[in-house]
């Protein structure tokens, strides 16, 4: 998995834009949200937010660690995603852009729905 094969993946996401932080993290987000974070530089890890129940079974799997600075929002970095087929980051980043939508305000999610 390539950081363009990522960004194709989210940007295909709807209302998704992305943005270049902290000098070379490319983040995707929804309503100015993020939802998925990928180095720029390196080895391509994905930083992806998870359901509260699913946060601590993922960290203990192969491949996964709670992700630096966001773990406490129940984020997890996949840090070997050679390990994972395309469907299978894809359907983890589609998971994450679900979730982060889903505590978005009524108001913004009306606005999106338009």
């Amino acid at each position: 998995m390539t950081v363009e094969d990522i960004r194709s993946i989210a940007l295909k996401l709807p209302h998704t834009t992305e943005d270049i932080k902290w000098g070379s993290d490319l983040c995707f987000c929804i309503a100015e949200k993020m939802f998925c974070v990928t180095s720029m530089e390196g080895d391509c890890k994905i930083s992806i937010k998870v359901e509260v129940a699913e946060f601590e079974e993922l960290c203990q799997r192969q491949g996964f660690t709670p992700a630096p600075y966001m773990a406490r929002n129940k984020w997890v970095l996949i840090d070997e995603s050679a390990r994972f087929s395309k469907q299978e980051l894809e359907a983890f980043i589609k998971k994450s852009y679900e979730l982060v939508k889903s505590k978005l305000s009524k108001k913004i999610q009306e606005k999106l729905a338009k």
